[in-house]
């Protein structure tokens, strides 16, 4: 009989650091719209929901520092800390909002409202529709 089990996963022993040696930087970030906002762990996050109030400058060219496949939620009115680390690889950043709409450096944020992204799209109320 052999010691082999169909689909079973078999892990290393110790802790996983994820991102080590990457910098990080930390924000708070404030949900101000009427419904809850999920962001993924690879999300330009400069780029996330127009409803999130957060310094958006700073977070040019980064993403969550949480483990791949992962998000975070942000609830309506609640201030919550997140660390983000730098995209790494070619750092292009297609599609999305389309603010960045291709490579991350050099930066074109100085064209961007830091709180903005795209406050227009919003209602007065900063739900997402």
């Amino acid at each position: 009989m052999s010691d082999i089990v169909p689909g079973e996963i078999i892990t290393g022993s110790g802790d996983v650091e994820i991102n080590p040696g990457r910098p990080v930087l930390d924000l708070t970030v404030r949900n101000t719209g009427d419904r809850p906002v999920q962001v993924g762990s690879h999300y330009h996050f400069a780029e996330a929901n127009a409803a999130l109030d957060f310094d958006r400058d700073a977070a040019w060219g980064h993403r969550l520092a949480v483990p791949a496949g992962t998000s975070v939620r942000f609830e309506p009115g609640l201030p919550r800390d997140v660390s983000l680390v730098p995209l790494a690889g070619n750092r292009i950043v297609p599609g999305l909002r389309g603010i960045a709409g291709g490579p991350l450096d050099p930066s074109p944020r100085e064209d961007i409202e830091p709180a903005g992204a795209l406050d227009e799209d919003l209602p007065e109320n900063g739900s997402s529709r």
